[in-house]
């Protein structure tokens, strides 16, 4: 009896030390950060690939975009694509969503208003085209994947569309425009503001998501320019990194990389610059 209780005390700790080693084992890797790569590609147009593999396209404005390489005019050139977003409903931030989303077969989350024209319109079926509102957080890869928040923007949001019975271009209902909060499987957050002038609930913004990484417009004339920009950084939102964007596509919008760098002064935000087809990782 006493060796057959030696042996079962021998197993069992074979046992509780080969949990103690998974459990340990999984802490660890729940413990590893991954990469976030950011791949901008001129205006808005934003390729994030999350950390879990997970790739989200923002405001795909590619094929007719100036800015854009050429190795990336076409949309197949972009890979896997697992989710689109767009922020709002003008040309330069929806034109290619409704093709790429048709490619791929995954849903365009937006202004809930944009997606329920686009629903009503024809543009996209409704499973690719689902509401999603203001304050509204969504996981659309499950409780383990990044989580998406919309956010406000101060902006306007018309949709451009050609009525197939007519053959004449239609103004009608884009819905309010947002910015989007995305906060990756290990925790890093990118605030991707669309186009924006300044608001007071920047602030708020800032103190509720503390984004790692905001992707800030600068070119002015429909969106903030560089002073402006870098006044939101420094003193409301104060990420840790500022990647420019939405400037140098058209003549209005002159808003330079150097000027927001001189505008930020001596601020501890970092700001990162890549040229459209260049990425950055984290």
């Amino acid at each position: 009896m006493p060796e057959f209780h030696s042996r079962l005390s021998a197993v069992l700790l074979r046992a509780l030390l080969a949990v103690a080693v998974l459990c340990t084992a999984a802490m660890a890797s729940a413990q590893t950060p991954g990469k976030t790569e950011v791949l901008w590609l001129g205006q808005a147009a934003t390729r994030i690939t999350t950390p879990g593999g997970k790739v989200i396209v923002i405001d795909p404005w590619l094929t007719s975009n100036p800015k854009t390489p050429a190795n990336f005019k076409a949309l197949t050139a972009l890979g896997k694509v697992d989710l689109i977003l767009v922020t709002h409903a003008h040309f330069d931030h929806v034109a290619d969503a409704p093709a790429l989303a048709k490619m791929h077969n995954v849903p365009v989350y937006g202004p809930a208003g944009l997606n329920d024209t686009w629903a009503k319109l024809g543009v996209l079926p409704p499973e690719l085209s689902p509401r999603f509102g203001k304050g509204g957080t969504i996981q659309p890869f499950g409780p383990n994947g990044p989580k998406i928040t919309a956010v406000h923007a101060e902006h306007s949001s018309e949709y451009t569309w050609k009525n197939p019975a007519t053959n004449k271009e239609e103004v009608v209902v884009g819905g309010e425009p947002v910015g989007f909060i995305l906060e990756m499987e290990n925790g890093f957050r990118i605030y991707h503001m669309g186009d924006t002038a300044v608001f007071g609930d920047m602030r708020l913004i800032g103190d509720m998501y503390h984004p790692d990484l905001v992707l800030v417009p600068i070119g002015g004339h429909f969106v903030m320019n560089p002073q402006d920009a870098a006044m939101a950084m420094r003193e409301m939102i104060r990420p840790k990194y500022a990647l420019p964007i939405h400037y140098g596509t058209i003549p209005q919008l002159r808003g330079t990389p150097a000027e927001f760098k001189a505008a930020l002064g001596n601020s501890p935000v970092q700001m990162l610059v890549v040229n459209p087809g260049e990425k950055v990782e984290f």
